[in-house]
């Protein structure tokens, strides 16, 4: 299982490395822009890196399913073993701004949860990759959420409607932090640089599932208020509300975020 996760690695590595190099490039330019549903915006960067990714990872794994932001939904992934989930550009509003903190993560899923995923920042040299049973690396080290066990002190990733997205003091003086990529959210948890998030509802499949590797990985949880774990094998890429961060805090997070449900439960962009 090993070898054969390790490959699976090697294919998401390689997409990986050459779609964060088309993104920079692309982010060099003036960008064209467009505006999806909750006027979520979407580049041609997007555009672009999706199709470089579906071509490379479908065209090594035809069997595979296929689920994306940027890619129409045709339900054929929930037919099939494995299933790649791709966020072309996570944070497009930083991307378009001309941002540092924008991610691509992928992961494969298969019986509903990730095996091997990737995640890199490209603006700030960055790789993350992780496997089923096998650790959560950044750049080619091994890494662990964090030790803390209250939230008095702890550095917690938040949504902009989540606190109202300001940096500074949180509640139980807890410090809040914003990115504008979920994703990168969840992989400073594995790495232990944050402790902890309370996420809203409606975060999707895309946003999460590469991350949600990383973070278990690293020994820590992202699951719901109730403590179940996301599913990715579902026709509804919605999720509810979510908190990650490592298990001591998993109580206090998930209290937290039941206490301030309105604001994180609150549907729409970040």
């Amino acid at each position: 299982m090993a070898e054969v996760l390790g490959a699976e690695l090697d294919l998401l590595t390689s997409a990986a490395r050459t779609a964060g190099s088309l993104a920079l490039d692309y982010q060099k330019k003036p960008a064209k822009v467009w505006l999806k549903a909750q006027n979520s915006p979407v580049s041609e960067a997007d555009i672009a890196v999706n199709d470089l990714l579906s071509e490379t990872l479908r065209g090594a794994r035809p069997d595979y399913g296929w689920l994306s932001e940027e890619s129409e939904d045709d339900g054929s992934r929930l037919r099939a073993d494995r299933t790649f989930i791709v966020d072309p550009i996570d944070g497009t509003r930083s991307f378009i701004d001309g941002g540092t903190d924008w991610t691509i993560p992928i992961a494969i899923v298969e019986d509903g949860r990730p095996i091997a995923a990737v995640l890199i920042a490209p603006r700030r040299d960055e790789f993350y990759d992780a496997a089923s049973g096998g650790g959560s690396r950044l750049n080619g080290r091994p890494i662990h959420v964090s030790h803390r066990r209250t939230l008095t002190g702890a550095a917690l990733a938040v949504s902009r409607r989540f606190l109202r997205g300001d940096a500074g003091d949180g509640p139980v003086g807890a410090r809040t932090v914003f990115y504008a990529s979920l994703a990168y959210r969840l992989a400073r948890i594995a790495d232990g640089r944050l402790d902890g998030a309370a996420i809203k509802a409606d975060a999707r499949d895309w946003d999460l599932a590469a991350a949600d590797l990383l973070v278990h990985e690293a020994g820590g949880l992202l699951a719901d208020l109730d403590g179940n774990v996301p599913r990715y094998d579902r026709a509804d890429t919605s999720h509810p509300p979510l908190i990650a961060g490592p298990p001591a805090l998993a109580g206090a997070l998930a209290q937290l975020a039941r206490s301030m449900a309105g604001t994180v439960a609150a549907p729409g962009p970040d």
